[in-house]
């Protein structure tokens, strides 16, 4: 039978299901033992600043050129079709409701959600999970809840950065390098953009965190052998979460731009 060889035809499409949906047993784990007692405040303030003192200014400078470009290609596009007044409005949207939630994204799992991973896999290669189970403590609890709940509170503060530098960032470039008039770009932004618009980016950043985190912890909680084991797992962390990001961007964005309808002029 292919199941019962390490190298059969089913045995990677099997073996990524069960990896899915033991993901998914770990994310409700989560999710259930989040307002259990004692809840950890302690830990998720300490991860909630780790979290922030890594991504904060590598979030603030990569978010400036992602508005710079986006205000540049879409004021020379809009000058080419005759829509100047546009400008504001398109380049705004999309930042607010793909760039600054991509953003945030990448960088919470570039690079919290590696150290995550790290610090669980090194952890579990020592025993310490283990010795939790063995104490009676749930390391779910303990460990992973205070961890991904950080993730998530930090993605929604850096969104809310991202599309505050991203726009101011977009307005500098569309007005002074390309000429483009102040009150044209802001009346059309304030005429298409909906409050709608900030609230899909906020709840992407709220699921873009929970997933990275999970991801992370449950890389962390299974590695392979040894350090290099731990350094694999990293690896996959950073490859599966980007993937399930860009993956439940286009749902969400297909979903929204479907129930929600657009605003007029």
């Amino acid at each position: 039978m292919a199941l019962s060889t390490g190298a059969g035809g089913r045995v990677a499409p099997v073996r990524a299901l069960a990896q899915v949906g033991r993901m998914s047993t770990l994310a409700w784990e989560i999710a259930r033992n989040t307002p259990r007692r004692p809840f950890q405040w302690r830990e998720l303030i300490q991860q909630c600043w780790f979290f922030a003192s890594v991504t904060i200014l590598p979030t603030a400078l990569v978010s400036i050129p992602f508005g710079a470009v986006i205000a540049l290609q879409l004021g020379s596009l809009t000058q080419q079709i005759g829509a100047q007044s546009f400008t504001g409005a398109a380049s705004a949207l999309a930042i607010i409701q793909q760039a600054s939630p991509l953003i945030t994204a990448l960088l919470v799992a570039g690079a919290g959600g590696s150290a995550m991973c790290a610090d669980i896999g090194s952890r579990t290669i020592r025993e310490e999970i283990d010795a939790l189970e063995v104490l009676g403590v749930s390391p779910v609890q303990r460990l992973i809840v205070p961890r991904v709940l950080g993730m998530t509170i930090v993605a929604v503060l850096l969104n809310g950065l991202v599309s505050v530098v991203g726009v101011v960032g977009g307005y500098y470039f569309n007005v002074v390098m390309q000429g483009g008039t102040p009150g044209a770009y802001l009346a059309s932004f304030n005429a298409l953009a909906q409050l709608s618009d900030l609230w899909v980016s906020e709840f992407k950043a709220v699921l873009y965190g929970f997933v990275a985190g999970t991801v992370a912890a449950y890389r962390g909680l299974n590695p392979g052998r040894g350090p290099k084991g731990v350094g694999d797992a990293v690896n996959q962390t950073v490859v599966v979460t980007f993937l399930l990001l860009f993956l439940i961007n286009v749902v969400i964005t297909g979903i929204y731009l479907q129930i929600v309808p657009p605003k007029g002029m």
